[in-house]
């Protein structure tokens, strides 16, 4: 089924409202008190919305296949959570729920009940509730819901920001930011100051644990990229692009017998859907390397292969494109991942975070960081262009395919410059159609 972006928005509100009712119901139960379990203020609880609409752009495949719908929205949903769990536990160093104490849990964030819950939810959404959603959508006057959309996303935006400065103690950083008069100032950081107080109240009581003094792990060295924030991840980025690329280039030249480019950019040897799994690895498990092997084998297999079922639906809603196709492989589902690669991303995710890690993050730290600062910024300025050109690039390839000739500048400039030839050449692999999409090569 194709969603529009109003229809997407729409899903997102309503069943970020419906987890919110469900997860403050079942809160206000047992502490015999309204409990609030939202992150904003508001009405709503914004992980069972992402996840609905991630279920419904990636889980129709599947609609057909009732096991495989139960198992794609279950591990789907437990990713996550989990996901969820450990990036607000980075950012705050304290974790927001907690179900050690339940019975076939994983790390305290997900365990077997909730997981099979979400795989219920999952399915009942997309053979129910996504119709039901939108049946009441389209019912109300287009200029009613569009004001109604709008203003939701405004409010539930502001929200955000305020819960946000909330749970990271951003007041303490706010008259450094108000500079525009004194006076104003003065009285501008009060009202602010008084809103994120009562914030910080009410999430106190929903989540007591984000809001204790918070320790300070480690200091600063005053060394590039040091710890695992933006520069660290960035240039991992990079270089898990570059060697993914070589990787699989390698692998092609060993299984099919002819070197392939498998690039996901025009420009350069670069394969996005690796360094972005390796960046997103690195973020959610670096402080996890001492943990048992079997654990981030496990983690990676389940995340590693969910991971490349997402892109590939995304990317092919997106481009029109399917960028891999595993159909020729045993134990696949629907040609968008297999068993043995997602065995490989378990096997990977060890090796990378036990051993190659804390190497490479080493190496990264010794670059100047001067030096390091100004080639970071040229570099992602180059992987930014590279990235929407190869964007555009790919649409005009994808249309030209008997569609109607160049209209706009930007169209005759990449005909031009990115004419079907190049593209064949960059994107070589021409496979059958899968879903009555014509396949391309992007990994």
């Amino acid at each position: 089924m194709n969603y529009t972006w109003m229809e997407l928005l729409w899903l997102l509100f309503i069943y970020s409202f419906l987890g919110w009712v469900c997860e403050t119901i079942v809160s206000t139960i047992k502490k015999k008190k309204f409990i609030n379990r939202g992150f904003s203020n508001g009405p709503f609880c914004l992980v069972y919305g992402v996840a609905a609409v991630l279920i419904a752009l990636t889980m129709d495949d599947l609609i057909d296949n009732p096991v495989f719908l139960f198992l794609g929205c279950g591990s789907l949903c437990t990713l996550i959570e989990w996901v969820t769990g450990k990036t607000l536990e980075r950012m705050n160093q304290h974790k927001w729920w907690d179900y050690s104490k339940k019975r076939w849990n994983f790390d305290g964030y997900i365990c077997l009940q909730y997981s099979l819950l979400w795989a219920v939810l999952g399915v009942i959404s997309i053979l129910y509730g996504n119709q039901l959603c939108l049946t009441i959508y389209h019912a109300i006057p287009r200029l009613i819901r569009t004001i109604l959309l709008w203003a939701f996303l405004v409010v539930i935006l502001l929200d955000i920001v305020a819960s946000s400065a909330a749970v990271f103690h951003i007041q303490k950083q706010v008259p450094s930011v108000i500079r525009w008069n004194r006076k104003v100032a003065i009285y501008s950081y009060r009202f602010l100051l008084g809103i994120i107080r009562l914030v910080e109240h009410r999430m106190a009581k929903a989540y007591p644990a984000i809001l204790e003094k918070t320790e300070k792990i480690g200091g600063k060295t005053g060394k590039f990229a040091e710890g695992c924030g933006f520069y660290k991840l960035f240039w991992l980025f990079v270089i898990g692009s570059f060697v993914g690329d070589l990787v699989e280039t390698v692998f092609c030249r060993f299984s099919m017998g002819k070197w392939m480019v498998r690039s996901s950019l025009v420009w350069g040897d670069f394969s996005v859907v690796w360094g972005m799994a390796l960046a997103l690895a690195t973020a959610l498990l670096h402080k996890d390397m001492n943990k048992p092997d079997r654990y981030i084998f496990m983690i990676g297999t389940i995340s590693g292969g969910v991971y490349e079922y997402v892109l590939s639906v995304l990317s092919q809603l997106v481009f029109g494109q399917v960028f891999w196709d595993y159909t020729q492989i045993p134990f696949n589902l629907g040609g968008r991942i297999n068993l043995l690669f997602c065995l490989f991303w378990g096997i990977a995710a060890v090796v990378w975070i036990k051993f190659l890690y804390p190497k490479l993050s080493g190496l990264i730290e010794k670059v100047p960081k001067l030096t390091g600062y100004i080639l970071t910024w040229v570099m992602v300025v180059f992987m930014s262009v590279n990235i929407l050109v190869s964007a555009l690039a790919l649409i005009r390839y994808d249309v030209r395919a008997g569609g109607p000739p160049a209209a706009d500048g930007w169209e005759h400039v990449i005909d031009v410059h990115f004419d079907d030839e190049l593209m064949q050449h960059r994107y070589p692999s021409s496979k059958p159609e899968l879903n009555g999409v014509k396949p391309s090569t992007l990994e």
